[in-house]
C-alpha cells in the first residue's frame, strides 16, 4: 500500500503569503521573542474543504508549539469531564483563527495532535500495552517520526468513484444499491462519542455501526431523504455494511498510526495502533 513517509510535522517554506510569526512581549520594554512555528502536512490537501474555507486546496496548515497556556487546557478537570480538552488545545495552537477545529476533518485533526506532541515533548511515545497473545503488560516506546500520513489514494482497491465535491460513491456488493457517502469532521466525531457515552449512562444498547453509518451516508440511489437512509441503514446486509464501512475508511485520509509490535515475553508480534492514552501529551507523569 502506498503511503507518504514524510513525517507529520515540519513542512516548511511554503511559498504562499503567510501571517507574520506571533511576537510575545512583556510589559518591560524591549522584552519579546518570536513563538515558534511549523507546517503540518495535512492528510487530506485540502481536497475536500468547500470553496472559501481556509483550508480549501491547502496541503499544510501552521501551528504555533505548545506552551504552558496549552497545557492548563489539557490539564483542566472542567474540560476534561466535558470531554473538550484536547480540541481546545488544538484550537489554540492553530495560527489562523478563521478555521475551527470542531470542522475539521478527522484526519487532519489528528495530524495537529501528532505535530504538537512531537515539537511539545519529542517523537518518543512511551506507554504501557498489554501483549494480545499472552497479557503481558510491558513498557513500550512508538516513535511518532515513523508515522505516516494517508492521503486516501488507494479509494480504486474498492472501486470507489471520488464525487470531486467532499463525497463519494460506491456500490454496495450484496444489494447493489449505490450509496454517496462523506468524511467525518471533528464536529460530527464528538456528537458520536457524546451520543455513546448517553447510551452507556442510561444502560441502553449502543449503537456503533448503525451511527456511524447514518453520519456518513449521503444518499442512497441518488435519493437524499431521511427515510431512505434510514431504511438503507436497518436494512442493509452485513456483508453491505462492512463493505461501506471499509470503503468509508479507504477514502478517509488520515494518520497512520499502525507499529510493529514485539512483545518482551512471548516474542509475539503484530501490527499495533499506537494506543492514544492520558501519557500521550504526558511522558513523565
Amino acid at each position: 500500500m502506498s503511503r507518504n513517509k514524510d513525517r507529520v510535522g515540519g513542512v516548511q517554506n511554503k511559498n504562499v503569503d503567510t501571517p507574520p510569526p506571533s511576537v510575545m512581549k512583556s510589559d518591560s520594554e524591549g522584552f519579546s521573542f518570536v513563538l515558534p512555528t511549523e507546517f503540518v502536512e495535512l492528510p487530506s490537501k485540502g481536497r475536500f474543504y468547500p470553496e472559501g474555507h481556509p483550508l480549501h486546496g491547502e496541503d499544510s496548515l501552521e501551528i504555533k508549539q505548545m506552551t504552558a497556556k496549552e497545557e492548563d487546557l489539557l490539564t483542566s478537570r472542567t474540560l476534561l469531564k466535558k470531554g473538550v480538552a484536547l480540541d481546545r488545545m488544538v484550537q489554540s495552537i492553530i495560527v489562523d483563527k478563521r478555521i475551527n477545529c470542531d470542522h475539521l476533518l478527522v484526519g487532519d485533526k489528528n495530524a495537529i495532535i501528532i505535530a504538537a506532541r512531537v515539537s511539545g515533548y519529542g517523537n518518543e511515545y512511551a506507554t504501557k500495552v498489554s501483549c494480545p497473545s499472552c497479557g503481558t503488560n510491558q513498557d513500550y516506546t512508538f516513535d511518532l517520526n515513523s508515522v505516516k500520513v494517508y492521503c486516501g489514494d488507494e479509494i480504486d482497491a474498492l472501486s470507489i468513484t471520488d464525487n470531486e465535491n467532499g463525497t463519494f460513491e460506491v456500490e454496495l456488493p450484496r444489494t447493489k444499491v449505490n450509496v454517496t457517502f462523506r468524511l467525518l469532521t471533528g464536529n460530527d466525531e464528538k456528537s458520536i462519542v457524546s451520543a455513546t457515552q448517553l447510551e452507556r449512562k442510561n444502560k441502553n444498547p449502543e449503537r456503533v455501526v448503525t451511527r456511524q453509518l447514518s453520519n456518513i451516508i449521503v444518499a442512497v440511489n441518488g435519493d437524499d431523504s431521511i427515510e431512505a437512509r434510514k431504511y438503507l441503514i436497518d436494512n442493509m446486509p452485513s456483508l453491505d455494511s462492512r463493505h461501506l464501512r471499509a470503503s468509508f475508511k479507504l477514502a478517509s485520509p488520515n494518520i497512520d498510526m499502525t507499529h510493529n509490535f514485539e512483545c518482551s515475553e512471548c516474542t509475539y508480534e503484530q501490527l499495533m495502533e499506537v494506543p492514544l492514552t492520558a501519557d500521550f501529551f504526558w511522558p513523565d507523569r
